[in-house]
C-alpha cells in the first residue's frame, strides 16, 4: 500500500471521531460525508497513483474547514 492510502485513512478516522463528538444535526451529517470521502479516497489511493487524488483531497479539506466544527 502507498503512503497516501495511510494518510487518507488517518484523515478518515479523524473525521469520524470528530463527527461522533458533534450533536445530531446538519453539521454532523456533513462531517460524516467528509469522512466517507476520505475513506473513498483511501480506497482509490491503494490502487491508483497518488497524483490523481490530490485535487479531491484538497476539496475535501476545504469542505471540512468550511464546516468549522
Amino acid at each position: 500500500m502507498s503512503d497516501s492510502h495511510h494518510y487518507f485513512l488517518a484523515h478518515a478516522r479523524k473525521a469520524v471521531l470528530k463527527a461522533r463528538q458533534l450533536p445530531k444535526g446538519r453539521i454532523k451529517a456533513k462531517q460524516r460525508v467528509v469522512a466517507r470521502v476520505y475513506h473513498l479516497l483511501a480506497k482509490e489511493a491503494a490502487y491508483a497513483p497518488n497524483l490523481h487524488h490530490l485535487e479531491e483531497f484538497r476539496t475535501a479539506r476545504e469542505i471540512e474547514n468550511a464546516i468549522g466544527a
